[in-house]
């Protein structure tokens, strides 16, 4: 099974379709998640599909991770007269190469602070239905 992000915008999806590396940023709690878990050089299956409606027959791409980058900015808003307030924000930033167009053939347990996997199957080319 690969890495799943889910949730992924149609049109980052063509973009990645070029086929030249893009590195996109992340602010999904459970796609950051799966991004804690993979390294350089593994495959990763995007789509746009939400994770809780994830299913077999879903499409997406798979793409080979470039470079994982995930770091946490801290922001400090000022309130009032003496109080201030702090926030933390995790993003993830990903470098992704295009491998090929593919669909779900199985979903692993979605569940809580747990990297989404799936098994894929690598299209050759589309049916219609």
């Amino acid at each position: 099974m690969v890495a799943a992000l889910t949730g992924i915008s149609p049109q980052v999806i063509a973009d990645l379709k070029l086929g030249r590396p893009r590195t996109i940023e992340l602010q999904s709690a459970h796609n950051i998640i799966t991004l804690s878990e993979v390294q350089p050089g593994d495959p990763i299956f995007l789509t746009s599909v939400a994770p809780e409606d994830l299913s077999p027959g879903d499409s997406g791409i798979i793409l080979e991770v470039q470079m994982v980058s995930i770091s946490m900015k801290r922001l400090i808003e000022y309130s009032h007269a003496n109080f201030f307030e702090e926030r933390e924000r995790t993003s993830a930033r990903v470098q992704l190469r295009y491998c090929g167009t593919s669909i779900v053939k199985e979903v692993g347990d979605l569940e809580y602070c747990k990297a989404a996997r799936v098994d894929v199957v690598k299209c050759t080319c589309f049916h219609a239905v």
